[in-house]
């Protein structure tokens, strides 16, 4: 089986959707199966120190990188030219985004070579995905182009229930499948002691409006008052202007004292910050997945996320974490009962901890993918 994954970017900068494509590939080499990545250098407002045109070796697949010559919609004629020679070389396409130029591209070379695509929206066909961000120009692109994209796919892979749920309310009919991302259980020790009676709470994500900060600056603030010793740190990349409006915020609300701002961390750092915290927070307003929020449960925390977080009918279940709407009080009182309730902590990052093993390990989803592909090749769409 030789599958090629097609998506706008793996920059670190641009968050979960990269991150969970590196552990979907990964996860597939391991099981045998061939794989080839096509994207751009795209890096958010950089772009990646890669070789274009070049296959590159990487996680026992062949990354082929092709120069980003917009950021808007990440267009690439390179990569354009790339599709329409090598698109038939294989027996499944998996497409990563949505209202994308490498997305849509590929799912137009996919259908003339009769090779089998599926897509993975990236939260784009949420209720926040489809009314956020340039709306108008979004219903206009999703009758003209998206609709014939989802009708045509083998499959369209939504990550939660809730995703697919959301995206069946916009009327075009599609074939779903639910297969979660991959996040990997880290052995990772507990907080350190001798950290004094400070409460710590962790926010490690893209900072970005979606992700609900504002929610969690004022909830801070309420929370201080009954928590003196409470700190937060917010960690990860995002607008320097937003950053700064946030920041602003915070000293407005008399909390800037007990805030910790810092850029984007990965590996040892990242896992440092998750030991040393004792909740982890994500109160976003719309999130397909939440795969910070995985991570966080991988390393034994206990979290507090919001209802429009995509596992979070699963966190309920498994009883790995609180889970608030986006009210700035229930954010709050959450927060406050877990400082409140050690022992409740522990409970939660247990189970939390044995979610992740049993749900989103990179065996149980690499058989899910790959049942997945098997399907779209025996559907007769080659």
């Amino acid at each position: 089986m030789k599958i090629l994954h097609v998506i706008p970017s793996v920059g670190p900068l641009r968050g979960g959707p990269s991150q969970a494509l590196r552990s979907m590939v990964t996860a597939l080499t391991s099981a045998g199966v061939s794989v080839d990545v096509a994207t751009t250098d795209d890096n958010g407002p950089l772009r990646l120190p890669v070789v274009c045109g070049v296959p590159v070796d990487e996680q026992n697949a062949k990354f082929h990188y092709f120069p980003r010559q917009t950021k808007f919609y990440t267009f690439s004629w390179p990569l354009t030219k790339w599709l329409a020679a090598h698109t038939h070389d294989y027996d499944v396409v998996h497409i990563h985004a949505l209202f994308s130029y490498p997305a849509t591209i590929a799912a137009l070379f996919s259908a003339k070579r009769h090779v089998p695509y599926v897509v993975r929206p990236l939260g784009t066909l949420t209720h926040w995905g489809i009314r956020n961000r340039r709306p108008w120009l979004k219903k206009i692109s999703l009758q003209l182009l998206e609709a014939k994209v989802l009708r045509r796919a083998a499959f369209v892979h939504f990550t939660a229930e809730d995703e697919r749920s959301q995206a069946s309310e916009l009327g075009i009919s599609h074939r779903a499948v639910v297969i979660p991302n991959i996040v990997e259980y880290r052995e990772t020790p507990g907080k350190k002691p001798g950290t004094g009676r400070a409460f710590e709470v962790l926010f490690l994500s893209r900072i970005d409006p979606i992700k609900g900060l504002d929610l969690l600056l004022e909830a801070f603030r309420d929370i201080k008052g009954q928590v003196p010793y409470a700190r937060l740190t917010i960690a990860g990349s995002g607008s320097h202007e937003f950053i700064k409006s946030l920041q602003k915020r915070a000293t407005d609300l008399g909390i800037d004292n007990a805030i910790c701002w810092r850029d984007f961390v990965s590996g040892k750092e990242k896992q440092r910050l998750l030991s040393e915290s004792d909740v982890f927070v994500l109160p976003s307003y719309s999130e397909n997945f939440g795969i910070a929020a995985v991570e966080a449960m991988a390393a034994s925390m206990p979290i507090v996320i919001t209802d429009a977080v995509g596992i979070h009918r699963d966190v309920m279940q498994a009883r790995a974490g609180l889970v608030v709407p986006c009210v700035v009080s229930d954010v709050a009182a959450a927060l406050v009962e877990l400082y409140r309730q050690p022992a409740l902590r522990a409970e939660l990052g247990s189970n939390g901890r044995a979610l992740v093993q049993r749900q989103f390990s990179s065996r149980a989803v690499a058989r899910s993918l790959i049942s997945c592909y098997e399907e779209a090749i025996s559907s007769g769409q080659r």
